[in-house]
Formats: structure tokens, sequence, C-alpha cells
């Protein structure tokens, strides 16, 4: 076990996590905001990617295939939606719906391969794993801040609007916001768009950040969003009341979990057993609150006794 392995490993670690913190910024809107456990963002975490890698490869510009992937999750987000409201399908199984038709529909946008990848030579990619150790503007991890910190600021703008206020709203009392006259619908269907569009912003990122997109990428995405959120509520929740603070948490939660996974690596972990560690990790940070609300009774308790 050699240090320097696991320091060489460190900047790619927190690169990833800041990306896969995108990603989580995006489910925090529905999973915190919206009060709605979405699960189409284990499908939308490889469509972003597959609908910006492909067109690319068809010779459109980056900025525009980016765009492009944002709009196909906020779509996948819209579909969650009508699912849920025109339908009457539970929120969750409205997710797990859209997730496993994005399974087919993310083969055929990529022409039936299950992945694409594209060169840094021939590509102008956003982000690339190739520079993750140069102290440039070209590295990933200056990059994502940037687009973390614009992102933020977007999100804050947009929360701080009527319909952000509204869409807060419908999360917090659907019911009460029904009363005061709110179509609660239409706001669910928004935050998941929102939500979604955000998603495909971080899987086409992931995609130029590895190199390639794969039909598989997004599994188990939503472990990793849950635990980024978790880990920043544990570790920030008293210290970070502000919106855009608690948005900045969850990113530095994501980029948390991703060391913790490199240092058990680094410990040896069989690389098999990955996504258990990944489900152990999550339940304990799930676990520490309760845990501490017991312990806080029965010190509770054995004082007024």
């Amino acid at each position: 076990m050699n240090l320097a392995t696991l320091l060489n490993a460190m900047p790619g670690a927190v690169a990833q996590g800041m990306i896969w913190g995108i990603m989580a910024i995006g489910l925090y809107i529905t999973y915190n905001v919206l009060n709605f456990s979405d699960l189409t963002v284990d499908g939308t975490m490889a469509t972003g990617g597959a609908v910006c890698i492909m067109l690319m490869i068809a010779g459109v510009n980056v900025w525009i295939a980016l765009l492009c992937a944002i709009i196909a999750g906020m779509l996948a987000g819209l579909v969650t939606g009508l699912f849920h409201t025109a339908m009457g399908i539970p929120g969750i199984l409205s997710g797990i719906l859209t997730q496993l038709s994005l399974y087919s529909i993310n083969l055929v946008i990529m022409g039936g391969k299950a992945n694409q990848a594209v060169n840094i030579r021939k590509y102008d990619l956003i982000v690339s794993s190739r520079y993750v150790r140069e102290l440039s503007l070209q590295n990933p991890i200056f990059i994502t801040l940037i687009v973390v910190v614009v992102l933020i600021a977007v999100l804050y703008w947009f929360f701080g609007r009527e319909v952000g206020a509204a869409l807060r709203s419908t999360g917090a009392n659907e019911a009460m916001s029904r009363a005061q006259g709110l179509n609660t619908n239409l706001y669910k269907i928004l935050g998941l768009m929102v939500s979604n569009g955000i998603v495909a912003l971080a899987s086409a990122m992931y995609s130029h950040y590895q190199g390639f997109v794969d039909v598989n990428m997004g599994r188990g995405a939503i472990v990793i969003g849950l635990a980024a959120i978790i880990i920043s509520n544990v570790i920030f929740g008293k210290l970070f009341t502000n919106f855009a603070a608690k948005l900045f948490a969850v990113v530095i939660g994501a980029v948390l979990y991703y060391v913790v996974i490199q240092v058990v690596l680094w410990l040896g972990l069989d690389t098999n057993l990955l996504k258990l560690l990944s489900a152990l990790v999550v339940a304990m940070f799930l676990a520490l609150p309760y845990w501490k609300g017991k312990i806080h009774l029965k010190k509770g308790g054995h004082s007024h006794a």
C-alpha cells in the first residue's frame, strides 16, 4: 500500500466527485425540495451522455450537443411527471418505469451499441481525465468548479423567484399549496424536469471526462446521489442554512464519497464489491441521524430520572 499511489489517484477522485456532485444537486431538487423520490436518474445519467456524444460524433458543436443533452434529460423528467400526475402512478414507480424505458432509448440513441467513445484528439471535450493532474485551465476540477458555481447561482436565482417559491411550497406542503390555488401537478412536473436536466448535464460531462458513454453508466446513480446528500446533511446540516450553501455542501458530499471509495480501494478492497460498499456507506450515513436521536433521547431520559 503505497501512499503515493493514493495521492496520485486523489485528483481523479475529486474531479469525479464534483461531476457526480452536479448530478446530486439534480437529485437534491426532487428529494429535498420537491419531497419526491425520483428513480429516473439511473436512466438520465446515461441519456445525457448518449445524446451529447452521439451528436458530437455526428459533427454537432459541443455546446449545442450539451444543450440537447439537457433538453433530453428534461423530457425524461416530463415523462416521469406525466406518469405520476396524469396517470396517477405512485412517484417511485413512475421513476422506475421511465428509467426502464430509458435503457432501451439510450441503446437506440447509441446506435444499438452498449458504449461509444470520443477521443480528446478528435473532439472538443469540455472536461477530460487526461488533464486531471495538470496545473492548467484545462484541469477538469477547475472547469467543473466553474460549472458548479454557475449552476448554483442560477438555481439560487430560480428558487428565489415566484415560480421557485411555488415549487418549494409544493414540496413542503402539497395540500396547503393546493388550497392556495397552486397547480401542484404542474410544479411537480417542472421540478422533475429541472432535476433531470441537471442530471443529464452531469451525464454529458462525465462522458466527456472518461472519454466514452456507456448504457450502464447511470446504474446505481441514485445511491451515489443520496450518499452525497446524506453526507452533506450529516456533516454540514447545522453549518449551512443558506440554500446556495446547502447545494454546495451536496457537491462536497459527493467529493467526500469518492475520496472514501478511493481510500477503500487503495486499502485493497475487491472492485467487484464496490456496489456493496456504496450501499453500506449510504446505510451508515442514513443511520447516523437516527442513532444521534436515540442517544439524545437516552441522555434526556437519564437526566429526567
